[in-house]
């Protein structure tokens, strides 16, 4: 329904034709209205550019969205824009000082293929994701983001010989669950990854009690998981994305020329489709509802 921004957000304009109501703080106090603040640790490049991405299908819910977004102190962000890093972001210590965060978003981050050990501000993530789990109704980690959720419970990635790139049909297993339960019996999704899990590994998880599997790809495996106290729901996909945002990673992947890396299938880069936009605001739509049932009540 509505998301708070600056007046001067670069991206204003394009939510707004989007569909989205747009409104600043001020205008927001005067609703008597209190916003679910949305913490947001963006780790892609050109977070700038990524933003969007999740404030589309977060500004389709019916509820007023408080987007906090959040920057690590360990990582350089060079491929952003500091000016913009130091205007919008801010800390996690910040984000939670004298303020509660309802819901936290955990993007991905081109690091897949390194060891979490290896990866410069994975300490720094483990801080967050120790206090988010304590903390906060639900954190919901996406593709690298999910990983690392992932991790934090004991389960270990293996890393892919070929990306795992494009739209797959994906089975719903949950079809009572409160996030996923209203997705399509069959729905796409976008991938782009070059980690995952062995479906083996997933479910011997799931036999002991540690994860609940929500959704299955016959070609990506288990793609959406949670832990069973569903603090932790991971998205292991890109539903956030939209179609020009897969033209740009292929276009990125060509330019490295990189053999393990292909076109994305069912997908056609002359003609990109979104046949997954409905299930991406039905996702996101009804984790805001869920955040807003449990803190609510």
């Amino acid at each position: 329904m509505t998301i708070i921004i600056p007046k001067y957000y670069h991206a204003k304009e394009a939510l707004e034709s989007n569909n989205i109501v747009c409104i600043d703080g001020s205008d927001a106090l005067r609703q008597d209205i209190r916003p679910l603040r949305i913490g947001i640790l963006n780790i892609m490049p050109n977070v700038q550019g990524y933003e969007f991405n999740l404030l589309h299908p977060l500004g389709k819910s019916i509820l007023q969205i408080e987007p906090v977004w959040i920057k690590l102190s360990t990582h350089n962000y060079t491929s952003s824009s500091q000016e913009h890093l130091e205007d919008l972001y801010i800390t996690f210590d910040k984000a939670i000082y004298n303020q509660s965060l309802d819901g936290l978003i955990i993007t991905g981050a081109p690091v897949e293929e390194l060891h979490f050990e290896d990866v410069i501000y994975w300490e720094e993530v483990q801080r967050i994701l120790i206090y988010a789990r304590k903390n906060i109704v639900s954190t919901l980690g996406i593709c690298w983001g999910g990983m690392a959720l992932s991790k934090m419970i004991g389960i270990e990635k293996i890393i892919y010989d070929k990306k795992l790139f494009g739209i797959y049909p994906t089975k719903n297993l949950a079809h009572d669950h409160s996030i996923v339960g209203d997705l399509d019996d069959c729905f796409y999704c976008p991938q782009s990854r070059h980690a995952g899990y062995e479906d083996q590994t997933l479910e011997s998880e799931r036999d002991i009690g540690n994860i609940n599997l929500l959704a299955y790809s016959e070609e990506a495996g288990y793609t959406i998981f949670e832990t069973t106290d569903k603090r932790f729901l991971v998205h292991l996909g890109h539903p956030e994305y939209n179609a020009g945002r897969l033209v740009e990673e292929s276009l990125r992947d060509r330019l490295k020329k990189r053999d393990d890396v292909l076109d994305p299938v069912n997908f056609n880069l002359d003609n990109p489709i979104n046949n997954w936009r409905s299930q991406r605001f039905v996702f996101f739509s009804h984790w805001i509802k869920y955040i807003y049932q449990e803190t609510s009540f």
